[in-house]
C-alpha cells in the first residue's frame, strides 16, 4: 500500500492525486467534483451537496460522502444545466482539463439549442437604464416570474 502512495507524488505530469485514488478506495464527493472541474471551487462543491444538488446513484449526498469507481454522479447547476457523469477514476487533487475528462464518462443531456435560449434584450443607444417596469417586462419575456 505504501508503494502506491509514494509513486504518485511529484511526477510533474499534473495528475498528482491519480495513483493514490485509483485503487478501489473512495474520495469525498465534493473534492472529486472539484478535482474533475465540474465546479469552480471545492467550497462550491460542498455547498451544492448541502443544497441537495448532488446525487450519487440517485441519492442526495453530503459533502463527505465517498464516491467509488462506477458510481453515477448527478450535479445540477444554478442555471438549470445538469451534469450526469460516471466515475472512471478517482482523483483527489485538481488536474488540467484534458486529464480531468479522462476521469469520468459524460452522460449529460445535450444543452438546449442557442435559438431556444431567449436573447438578451437589446436597447436603443442613449435610452439609459431600464426602469423597473422595463425590467419586469424583460423578465416576463425571458420566462422569469418573480
Amino acid at each position: 500500500m505504501a508503494s502506491e502512495t509514494s509513486g504518485g507524488g511529484g511526477s510533474g505530469n499534473g495528475a498528482g492525486g491519480a495513483p493514490a485514488g485509483a485503487g478501489g478506495g473512495s474520495v469525498r464527493v465534493d473534492a472529486w467534483i472539484w478535482a474533475v472541474r465540474l465546479v469552480k471551487t471545492r467550497s462550491m462543491g460542498a455547498a451544492a451537496c448541502k443544497g441537495g444538488h448532488v446525487r450519487v446513484n440517485g441519492e442526495r449526498v453530503k459533502p463527505a460522502y465517498g464516491v467509488h469507481v462506477g458510481d453515477e454522479v448527478r450535479l445540477r447547476h444554478a442555471d438549470g444545466r445538469q451534469h450526469v457523469v460516471v466515475v472512471k477514476r478517482l482523483i483527489r487533487k485538481r488536474v488540467g482539463a484534458p486529464v480531468a475528462v479522462e476521469c469520468y464518462v459524460d452522460n449529460s443531456p445535450p444543452p438546449p439549442p442557442r435559438e431556444a435560449v431567449a436573447p438578451a434584450g437589446v436597447r436603443d443607444r442613449g435610452t439609459g437604464r431600464p426602469t423597473k417596469r422595463d425590467r419586469r417586462e424583460m423578465e416576463r419575456l425571458r420566462g422569469f416570474e418573480g
